[in-house]
């Protein structure tokens, strides 16, 4: 508890992950810091099965794929970690050492950087007790394992690049899926959108679900058109609804830091308006943000080389390129093996 870290990262999501793993890199101390009992953060929680198509040098990877490298890249450098961990108040000490009291322990650390994500997030649910008795029972808010609904009729609501991602990732798994969503337009990436339409996958446009019908599992669902109110009963085996998640910063709204929208205002260096105390990936919000997991890497990146500039005045910003500074220390190495030798 009296250990005093370069960089505390609160969130171990690919984002906060990749953070220790350069930090590490630019040889800080570094401790990972997460209220989940997994490192890996939303991808593990709600969609570890699912292909992510954006994330530079894989043309798919499974989520639970990807926390799995990032993981192996983050501990070579070993960094202290710490799970179900809920990070509560912060206050700075009178050499400016942050002191971060968590859940079950006590963090110092010269640098923190937030890369919350969402925050705590759960996923919206129907909260009508006639839907919610399903859950478990054919009704889901999220999906851990597509083998879960191999050949099952399957039907999916929503418009956001949960439900079109789901929709289209279970094509090869169940018998048959329907899609519903509320009106004609969608939140979702338009190439899932164009790939939505060119798939087998059936669509309905303005229904939303009425009433679920099965005992003790899901049999049918009613759903209504919005317009003319015309109902249509579909045989269903799993309901997979997409609402939207419920996110909270809690207790990091506490702290001082400047929130826009419920996110963390930050510059181009990923600087907060506290001093040490940086942000990145979604939880932050600048001008022209966008909230995907490649960015949010270079944002890390950012952050940690503008922290370590921030513990170290003396120490450049830039580090020089990976494959040069890994070669100088290879060899450095080598020198050192022979000297030991003689």
């Amino acid at each position: 508890m009296d250990e005093v870290f370069d960089v505390t990262i609160i969130g171990a999501g690919p984002v906060g992950l990749f953070g220790a793993y350069y930090a590490g890199f630019r040889g800080l101390r570094t401790k990972l810091v997460d209220s989940q009992p997994d490192l890996g953060g939303q991808v593990t929680a709600l969609y570890p099965d699912k292909y992510i198509y954006d994330v530079a040098g894989f043309p798919k990877i499974l989520g639970k794929d990807l926390i799995t490298n990032l993981v192996e890249q983050a501990v070579q450098y070993q960094p202290a970690i710490v799970l179900n961990e809920e990070v509560r108040s912060f206050e700075y000490l009178p050499d400016q050492t942050i002191r971060l009291v968590g859940s079950g322990s006590v963090h110092l650390t010269r640098v923190v950087l937030v890369t919350a994500g969402i925050g705590a997030f759960t996923p919206k649910t129907y909260k009508r007790p006639e839907f919610d008795r399903y859950i478990g029972h054919g009704l889901y808010y999220a999906v851990r394992r597509k083998e879960d609904f191999r050949d099952k009729d399957v039907l999916v609501v929503g418009g956001g690049d949960s439900a079109l991602d789901w929709a289209l990732n279970l094509v090869p798994y169940a018998r048959q899926i329907t899609l519903i969503h509320r009106r004609d337009g969608f939140r979702a990436h338009a190439d899932s959108v164009r790939k939505l339409f060119d798939s087998p996958i059936g669509v309905k446009l303005f229904y939303e679900l009425r009433a679920l019908r099965g005992e003790p599992d899901v049999t049918e669902a009613v759903i209504f058109h919005n317009k003319t109110n015309e109902e249509e009963v579909l045989q269903v085996d799993a309901v997979l609804a997409f609402l939207g998640l419920l996110s909270n910063l809690g207790s990091i709204k506490t702290w001082g830091v400047t929130l826009e929208d419920d996110a963390i205002v930050v510059n181009t260096k990923m600087e907060t308006n506290l001093p040490g105390v940086y942000a990145a990936g979604d939880v932050v919000i600048y001008p022209g943000k966008l909230k995907l997991i490649a960015t949010g890497f270079g944002e890390a990146a950012t952050a940690v080389n503008n922290g370590a500039h921030y513990i170290k005045p003396e120490v450049s910003v830039f580090p020089g390129h990976s494959s040069t500074i890994m070669e100088k220390a290879e060899k450095a190495a080598e020198k050192e093996a022979a000297r030991q030798a003689r």
